[in-house]
């Protein structure tokens, strides 16, 4: 494993990170068998967002006796409430749902503490002028988060938070489809003459955000890295053509100021597959030839099935909705265990009131109560 220095914290971070995000649902044997794996091979840095209290348990369990071992990033914000992820600005949910995360990681510090999922210069001005900041300055003075960092989805936002001076390294949203800028034919934007600077044909906005980063040694972990998984088919891919994995990380780890690649991990397998990458030859590497000449359009308004539109005031749980609405769709016959898993949740598209909240809160702008109705006509 390859280490990098996270900017100005220091931190010395393999370049492959664990994404927790695919652990709800897996007992302490299978969650052990992943951090075991990792550890072996060296993955030191860990992103926990996630909110339920029977994840967050389950990766302290499985921290427990190596912490030392982990670089832990650890979000501020994210609270469970009546049994769903919310994101929230209220210090009295706030406050005992970090308290929380400390309790259930069985530490009493993490490394990095993230303000949590910052995408519009509202929030931000409330976060920078509010007891939020205030509450994690306390933290760092006294030592129980090292480092004070920030996630975002939103260019401009994450511009404004760095240049307030208050974080020390980002968590941004990286991969091939979010940074290129729409345009019929990649073939001179991709030749190896142009791309050179690893900046040709990003959008402006996020050009600025990785020179700011550079200029101001704010290291740079990863989310996002596959699209969800889209980039990997071709007939998903804004490309139309299939990256693989090692593409799409090397993809995240050449842009400026990248440290880390938070990597989902649905699979002890899907770590020797990330991991490979530290051995994998040029060719393998290479993303160029695959988006070169391909055609592209912008990769917005698709769900990444990341939950950031919840709560839902009917607990639908949309990014699974959406994940096997879109399973279904990709194929000539809704699978039939497709159609069970839908069938099984809790709540679906069918309890969707259209009130329209999940639309304001998706970083990604994705009609989520059209597509709510398209799943309820599509599993009846």
């Amino acid at each position: 494993m390859k280490y990098r220095r996270l900017g100005r914290t220091g931190l010395m971070v393999s370049e492959i990170g664990f994404g927790g995000e695919w652990l709800p649902g897996k007992t302490d044997e299978e969650a052990g068998l992943f951090f075991d794996k990792a550890t072996a091979y060296g993955i030191n840095i860990l992103d926990c967002w996630m909110s339920d209290p029977e994840v967050r348990s389950l990766i302290g369990r499985s921290l427990r006796d190596r912490r030392d071992k982990w670089i832990i990033q650890g979000h501020i914000g994210p609270t469970w409430q009546n049994g769903q992820y919310v994101r929230t600005r209220d210090m009295s949910v706030v406050v005992p749902a970090f308290e929380d995360l400390l309790k259930r990681l069985e530490t009493d510090y993490i490394d990095l503490g993230m303000i949590h999922y910052v995408d519009t210069d509202e929030d931000w001005d409330t976060i920078i002028n509010g007891p939020f900041i205030e509450y994690v300055r306390d933290l760092k003075a006294r030592g129980v988060i090292r480092y004070v960092g920030a996630s975002s989805h939103n260019a401009k936002v994450a511009k404004r938070i760095i240049m307030s001076g208050e974080v020390d390294m980002l968590m941004f949203a990286i991969n091939p489809s979010f940074d290129l800028m729409p345009t019929k034919h990649l073939d001179d934007l991709l030749a190896s003459d142009h791309f050179v600077d690893k900046l040709a044909g990003i959008h402006p906005d996020r050009v600025e955000l990785y020179k700011l980063c550079e200029q101001m040694d704010i290291g740079i972990t990863v989310m996002k890295p596959f699209a969800a998984g889209r980039l990997f088919k071709a007939e998903a891919s804004p490309f139309s053509v299939a990256m693989t994995p090692i593409q799409c990380l090397h993809y995240a780890l050449t842009r400026p100021g990248v440290a880390s690649v938070m990597t989902g991990f649905g699979e002890p397998a899907h770590i020797d597959e990330a991991v490979h990458y530290e051995e994998a030859s040029e060719e393998e590497k290479d993303f160029t030839k695959v988006l070169a000449s391909s055609e592209y359009q912008a990769d917005t308004h698709k769900c990444m099935y990341c939950n950031h539109c919840l709560p839902c005031p009917k607990a639908i749980d949309i990014a699974m909705v959406n994940k096997f609405y879109d399973m279904a769709v990709m194929q000539a016959h809704v699978p039939d265990t497709v159609r069970e898993h839908y069938r099984a949740l809790t709540a679906n598209a069918s309890d969707c009131i259209a009130c329209g909240g999940c639309e304001k809160r998706c970083p990604f702008g994705v009609p989520v109560v059209s597509r709510m109705k398209a799943a309820r006509e599509l599993f009846g």
